[in-house]
């Protein structure tokens, strides 16, 4: 295992560093978010490295692990810290929550009306990258779904007079259960130049993987506690959309399992559709009838798991055993962490949440 990160002129595409000495390094993808690196330099190499101190917000970072880039992103934040300096960077999409729609509509490119929002994205992205001095030379997946989003009656607006942040709109069209899924990767391409990508998943990213697993007796060295709590538990969803009394529109998703039943309702007021609705509350009860779960788990470097073998949005097998039991079940990833020296090695922090609520796509 050998890493090095490098740093990049983010206009120019100048090498600022071949072998950046960060300490104490931990990086890593998440869903619909841009992921971070987070790192440390001592003054003494801090002062040989201008592009940190004086030009953060214009220099790229990657990490590479054996000749593959794993991660990159823009350096935000290089602050002293005690004896350090803190280095913070974060993925691509990190970069639209400084850019605003200044020309309203993506420049001409809206407003959309029963559009695929993957299509909004890429235009969200495009227009981001058509002003000068504004591009990154970021690639998004050209994914297409079946979400749309704005209706004839309220189409899909980006207004000029609100300044609108693009990170914010870009983020806004994966929050609904059936919208698309994205994460923030880097490659080399066959000219060992890097590829910056959004990349997209419909009905969802990642698969479910039976040819990796992670237990307490093979590659899990430390796990948070399994939560076994009944406040959010329901088998029965009550959801509830637009419109008032006698006129409101409502969907009820329930399964009877052999156990007491417990009801949840949630509220949708700016939800019309009732086959919308009908799946938020299908989506809804498939997560709350998750009982027992673990959020975090650390794994070590394993043939049972490969550290970096895994990506976001895969679902995967856990087993915890602990003084209180064993419990298994099937997690979804959606972010992890790695951490390329710490005192057991390399070793990679995921954070789970239950499976049963998502669609599943074909592996890649």
């Amino acid at each position: 295992m050998a890493y090095r990160y490098l740093t990049q002129d983010a206009l120019t595409g100048q090498w600022l560093s071949h072998d950046l000495p960060l300490k104490g390094v931990e990086f890593g993808p998440e869903l619909n978010g841009p992921g971070e690196l987070i790192g440390s330099l001592s003054p003494r190499l801090a002062s040989s490295h201008p592009e940190l101190t004086k030009n953060r917000g214009n220099t790229l970072l990657y990490a590479e692990r054996n000749g593959l880039l794993r991660w990159g992103g823009l350096i935000w934040q290089a602050e002293p810290e005690g004896s350090t300096m803190r280095i913070e960077a974060a993925g691509w999409s990190s970069y639209l929550h400084k850019r605003h729609d200044l020309d309203g509509e993506l420049g001409g490119r809206g407003p959309y009306v029963n559009t695929d929002p993957c299509r909004v994205m890429r235009d969200i992205v495009s227009y981001a990258q058509s002003i000068p001095d504004g591009s990154l030379n970021i690639t998004v997946d050209g994914t297409t779904s079946k979400a749309t989003v704005g209706t004839p009656a309220e189409p899909w607006h980006s207004n000029w007079w609100e300044t609108p942040v693009l990170g914010d709109l870009f983020d806004d069209l994966v929050k609904a259960p059936d919208s698309p899924d994205y994460t923030c990767t880097t490659w080399w391409d066959a000219n060992r130049r890097p590829v910056r990508r959004i990349q997209i998943g419909y009905p969802r990213l990642g698969a479910r993987r039976t040819d990796i697993a992670f237990s307490t007796d093979t590659n899990i060295t430390t796990s948070t506690p399994v939560t076994y709590s009944a406040d959010e538990y329901a088998q029965v969803v009550i959801a509830t959309g637009a419109g008032e009394g006698r006129a409101q529109q409502r969907a009820i998703d329930a399964v009877r399992n052999k156990r007491l039943r417990l009801e949840h309702v949630l509220e949708l007021p700016e939800v019309r559709g009732k086959d919308v609705l009908a799946q938020r509350a299908r989506a809804e009860r498939a997560w709350r009838q998750n009982l027992g779960h673990v959020e975090e788990i650390t794994v070590r470097d394993h043939p049972a798991a490969r550290i970096g073998s895994w990506q976001i949005g895969d679902d995967v097998q856990v087993t915890v055993r602990d003084e209180w039991g064993t419990w298994s079940g099937w997690c979804r990833i959606t972010g992890y962490t790695i951490r390329p020296d710490t005192d057991a090695g390399e070793t990679a922090t995921l954070r789970l949440e239950p499976s049963g609520a998502h669609q599943y796509a074909t592996a890649a």
